[in-house]
């Protein structure tokens, strides 16, 4: 119970607005652009230039169509994992130090706007496709760019801290 409390407290308190506010920011986003590719390019497939497309996927695997399956007890399974994660991510996030706040509220802000695209339509939109000729990076989103950059530099961050020390 005390866990429970602490963890409604930490969003109480003045110095975690800017968590707050990035997490927000982070979803809004991503479903600003999930809404704009839903709403208004959801046929055809959008040329922006020789390496990047607009092309509506409907995702039901994780991140990068990453374990697509057609069962829905398979889907539902790893939708609860997700969520788990997100809940651990927010448990890591509140027992951090600023710098990683930070990273980890662009992280959750990412995840939840997936995870709340898999509650809403069973799936997640991805829309970026990045190629280069013939071949083809998986489709992905914004939220999916986020998470990206926040693991990416919690990883930079934990290796340049073993370095300086």
């Amino acid at each position: 119970m005390k866990n429970i409390k602490n963890f409604f407290s930490f969003f109480l308190k003045k110095e975690n607005i800017s968590v707050i506010v990035l997490i927000f920011i982070t979803f809004s986003l991503d479903r600003f652009a999930k809404i704009k590719i839903i709403n208004d390019y959801n046929v055809n497939v959008i040329f922006i230039n020789d390496f990047i497309n607009f092309n509506l996927i409907w995702n039901t695997g994780i991140g990068f169509g990453l374990l697509n399956f057609d069962s829905t007890l398979i889907y539902n399974l790893i939708t609860l994992l997700i969520g788990t994660v997100i809940l651990v991510l927010l448990y890591i996030l509140i027992n951090s130090d600023k710098l990683d706040k930070l990273i980890f509220s662009i992280i959750v802000g990412g995840a939840l706007g997936n995870f709340y695209d898999r509650l809403s339509y069973s799936a997640v939109p991805d829309f970026i496709d990045l190629y280069y000729k013939n071949f083809h990076w998986f489709t992905f989103n914004v939220a999916d760019i986020f998470i990206t950059i926040g693991i990416i530099t919690y990883i930079m961050k934990g290796y340049l801290v073993k370095k300086i020390k």
